[in-house]
């Protein structure tokens, strides 16, 4: 039987959880809405994104689990004289007026294979501290450089789409190709040629960090250059030794990276098993105490975690015999909250130390009182303001002080070579809610349908994962927890 679970918005009342069973007329529907709302079945404008609830048939809406339905209407007893503005109906309503009254994002049009600017933009716009930092940014002092054009134009389009607006992304598409020429190739027919959408991340990531101060803060004690070193930038302790010479010392260096790899391999089933692959590697270099090359044994540890943490899973490869980058299809499972504590030095496991411990006694606490069922003082605790627990460490703002990540973003690509198919950017809302933005067409989605975007077909795969720092939420009383 195909019954549903689905969200209802009514005004600024939001109503999780209702239940909606298709093979039962749609009148049924309406009348448990009238019991939720007050609002009689006659008064009803029912939406689902695309269309309209008529009365006698479900036909042409897709109902899937998770999804938002407008309700709009009017309860009999708010109407006592006519509303001074006309009231504007749902099948009177522009793209850009149903968005704003679903409370849906804008999305950006694809100027033809402009979809990879477009999810990357999107996913970009998902941390908060980065997306504040490009709306203020200022070009003086910078003057007519090509690269200070592509921040300008990015602070456009967040600016349009910061009012739940479509945006036409001409300015930027513009801008990125005169910073960048080869994202500028077209191919046959004159077309805008498709491009890589993690080369184009990388890119404007060295365009942002060349451009956006970094967040001050009074404790800092290590200075960054920029906004994009302080929150995405990590570090590794890396140890170089050779496998052939026993005599030759050990030697020991830090790497700084924006971005983590995955290789896939035929072994690897998961996003952590493929980020050790890349901490212990095998280099071929020459070894001066031999006299000619030698194997090398690199091992990786990280030293810096960012508050902000880039994957990319590596699942294009050089195909020499078609001259194309293609695709490694293969599933690689990756999880919604994400620990990395397993692939960090020492020295920085000691430092996450307290606040994982903070986790796990709220956890602990947590799991007691579910374990009881405790219902006294119901009502109490739920009025309990909360409070966020910084999840960075006091004189290093910007970093991730517990190894724990939570999924915010992730770009996916459909097709079988990075230079066709097509880009999309999927963005949390919040808890269980996301945003699916293919390029113009924006729609909700679960957590579910993120974790069916692992690969293993030509549905879209993940390709760069973006992790926020998992925040810990405490009541009065908590934070003096013993740590």
């Amino acid at each position: 039987m195909p019954v549903y679970s689905v969200k209802v918005k009514w005004g600024k009342e939001t109503y999780p959880d209702v239940e909606l069973n298709t093979d039962e007329e749609p009148a049924l529907f309406k009348a448990q809405l009238f019991a939720l709302t007050g609002v009689t079945p006659d008064r009803q404008k029912i939406m689902v994104k695309g269309g309209i609830l008529k009365d006698n048939s479900w036909k042409g809406l897709t109902i899937k689990d998770g999804i938002m339905v407008m309700l709009m209407g009017t309860k009999e007893e708010d109407i006592a004289t006519e509303p001074a503005k006309k009231p504007l109906f749902v099948e009177d309503m522009s793209e850009a007026e149903l968005a704003s009254a679903m409370d849906m994002p804008g999305g950006l049009e694809n100027l033809g294979n402009t979809c990879y600017i477009n999810a990357t933009v999107q996913c970009l716009k998902s941390v908060p501290e980065l997306k504040n930092s490009i709306i203020d940014f200022t070009s003086e002092g910078f003057g007519f450089e090509p690269t200070s054009g592509v921040v300008s134009a990015m602070k456009d389009v967040y600016s349009r789409l910061d009012k739940n607006n479509n945006a036409h992304p001409m300015l930027l598409v513009t801008q990125i190709m005169s910073a960048f020429p080869r994202f500028a190739e077209r191919g046959e027919g004159g077309h805008f040629a498709q491009q890589d959408a993690n080369e184009l991340f990388l890119e404007l990531m060295t365009v942002l960090k060349q451009k956006l101060p970094p967040i001050k803060a009074e404790n800092q004690i290590k200075t960054y250059s920029s906004v994009i070193d302080q929150y995405f930038g990590g570090s590794f302790l890396c140890q170089m030794k050779n496998t052939e010479c026993e005599e030759e010392t050990v030697k020991t260096d830090t790497e700084d990276f924006l971005q983590l790899s995955c290789y896939i391999s035929q072994e690897v089933k998961y996003l952590e098993n493929g980020l050790r692959l890349k901490l212990k590697e095998h280099i071929t270099k020459r070894s001066e105490i031999l006299d000619r090359d030698s194997v090398y044994e690199k091992t990786s540890q990280i030293k810096r975690l960012p508050a902000y943490l880039t994957i990319q899973m590596v699942r294009f490869f050089y195909k020499e015999k078609d001259n194309i980058n293609a695709k490694i299809l293969k599933d690689i499972k990756f999880p919604i909250q994400l620990d990395v504590f397993d692939l960090c030095a020492d020295e920085l496991k000691l430092k996450l130390a307290p606040m994982r411990k903070k986790f796990k006694d709220i956890e602990d606490k947590e799991a007691l009182e579910a374990k009881n069922k405790r219902k006294t003082n119901q009502n109490e605790e739920e009025k309990k303001e909360k409070k966020t627990e910084p999840y960075s460490f006091p004189d290093d703002l910007g970093s991730n002080n517990s190894g724990f990540y939570e999924l915010q973003a992730v770009l996916t690509h459909k097709g079988r070579s990075s230079s066709s198919g097509h880009y999309v950017a999927w963005c949390r809302r919040k808890g269980d809610e996301w945003f699916q933005f293919d390029d113009d067409k924006v729609n909700t989605v679960t957590t579910e349908d993120i974790l069916k975007l692992s690969g293993g077909g030509d549905w879209h795969c993940a390709y760069v994962l973006l992790y926020g720092p998992r925040v810990l939420e405490v009541e009065e009383g908590d934070e003096k927890m013993e740590s």
